[in-house]
Order: structure tokens, then C-alpha cells, then sequence
């Protein structure tokens, strides 16, 4: 697809975003116990998600009927060479709790290559963007991933999730306490993702994560500078597999002691 044809996409979807990012806040619960629906352990199901979800799809069908679409929660609802796939809220069960480390996340595909990605999280009032190979940007300041080269003065976090074996969390854990990182873990892969495209984090690992959580941060990452391991490639396109994300400096000793190679 062309240039024009996707950045023309990018302007439209950054407009849709803000909106679906009010309607979300507008939404959300206040802080306290978790408000919603438990579909497993930690992984809750807002009113919002539906909502939001279906604002987005709503809206870019209006104005490009011939683009596919693909929803966390409705599966892939239309087909078409550029396919948009969108998290409606990346962090639910800080959501559900009125906290306010979660997003919005759209990411456009061409074919199987994410070439774009807006990721906003409005209780944070910061925006990541990203269009292959016109840069990475928080809002609209561009960023690059961590010069950082020891991991003794690296920040490395870990998504949770109940789909991983018992044991495996706190082994991977412990082996980026071994290389002197320090441990984090903030409920969101595609904040968590943009955070290691923008630098603040110098890696990210989860073991069980889905094309949707990562559609748009792909694209962060690719623009920055950081590597990852191939997600796609690998079978993320049809179900949920690990990816690890990592500053460029570090990259080797992380990969080798999380045992997730890059390539």
C-alpha cells in the first residue's frame, strides 16, 4: 500500500483514538476494588472494552469500508489487505480498579507488517505514535529506545500472566535480578512495550502475549531503535506466544539469560 494511503489512515485514526480514549475515561471506574466481569484470574472484561471497541470499529468502517479489522474482543470482524487491530483498554485490570496505567492501542497492518501504531493512554495524558519509516514520537516529541549498555543499570519489566506455567515467572524474574536489572511489572504489554521503545524501560518479557497488545507497539520499536524477538515470524499473527522487547545495548545478555532469542 502506499505511503499516502497509509499515512492518510494515521491522521484519521488519530482522531478516532482520542475520541475512543474520552469514551474510556468517561467510563471508567472509580478507584477501589475491581468493577467488572473475571474471565480468569487477573484478566477482567470492562463495560468499556465492548464499548470502545466497538466506537473504533464503527468509525473506521465509515470512512475505509475496504480495511479488515480485528477487535481483542469481537475477534476479526472484516478483511482486507490493511487491517486495523485494536486493543480497546491494554490494562484492564488496572482499569477495572480506577487506576490509571492502561491504553487505547490501534496498530495498522499491510498484510502481515504493522506500518503504524497510536497507543493512548489519557489518564497519563501521553500519546505514542508511529508511522515505519517517518519515526516514533510521545506526545509528538520524538524518542529513541535506551543507551544503556550494562544491565546492572537496567530497568526490565515482566507481564503476568495465568495462561504460564507455574514456576516460570519467578524463574524469569530471577534471572534478571541476576543480572543486576531491576524488576518491574505494570499491568499493561502496550505500555510496557512503548516505555522500552521511549527508553524508560531497557527491556520488557511476556511469556503469553497477543497480536493485539502489540499491533501498534511494534511499530514503536522498529522506529526507535530496540530489538525484539520475532514475534510475528514466530506465530503471533494467530495466537498468543513470548515476545521480548530490549534496548539495543543489552540486548545479547537479556536474550540469553531469559533464554528468548531475537533472531
Amino acid at each position: 500500500m502506499s505511503d499516502a494511503a497509509i499515512l492518510c489512515r494515521f491522521e484519521a485514526a488519530r482522531s478516532i483514538v482520542r475520541d475512543a480514549a474520552d469514551l474510556a475515561m468517561a467510563m471508567r471506574p472509580p478507584p477501589g476494588g475491581p468493577s467488572g466481569k473475571q474471565k480468569s484470574a487477573q484478566d477482567w472484561l470492562t463495560e468499556a472494552d465492548g464499548a470502545v471497541e466497538a466506537l473504533i470499529s464503527e468509525r473506521i468502517g465509515a470512512l475505509f469500508p475496504e480495511d479488515g479489522f480485528q477487535g481483542e474482543e469481537e475477534g476479526r470482524t472484516r478483511t482486507g489487505r490493511l487491517r486495523w487491530v485494536v486493543d480497546p483498554i491494554d490494562g484492564t485490570s488496572n482499569y477495572a480498579r480506577g487506576r490509571s496505567r492502561w491504553c487505547v492501542s490501534l496498530g495498522l497492518m499491510d498484510g502481515d507488517q504493522p506500518v503504524a501504531g497510536i497507543i493512548q493512554a489519557p489518564a497519563l495524558h501521553e500519546t505514542y505514535t508511529a508511522v515505519r519509516g517517518h519515526g516514533a514520537f510521545l506526545n509528538g516529541r520524538p524518542i529513541k529506545a535506551s543507551p544503556v549498555t550494562d544491565t546492572r543499570s537496567a530497568m526490565v519489566e515482566m507481564g503476568w500472566s495465568n495462561k504460564v506455567p507455574d514456576g516460570i515467572y519467578a524463574a524469569k524474574m530471577a534471572a534478571i535480578l541476576e543480572l543486576g536489572a531491576m524488576p518491574r511489572s505494570g499491568g499493561s504489554g502496550a505500555l510496557a512495550l512503548a516505555d522500552v521503545a521511549c527508553g524508560r524501560l531497557e527491556g520488557y518479557l511476556e511469556m503469553v502475549i497477543n497480536l493485539w497488545d502489540v499491533a501498534a507497539a511494534l511499530v514503536l520499536l522498529e522506529e526507535t531503535g530496540a530489538r525484539f524477538s520475532p514475534f510475528l515470524r514466530d506465530g503471533g499473527l494467530d495466537r498468543g506466544i513470548t515476545l521480548l522487547a530490549t534496548a539495543p545495548g543489552i540486548a545479547t545478555d537479556l536474550s540469553v539469560a531469559l533464554a528468548v532469542p531475537l533472531d
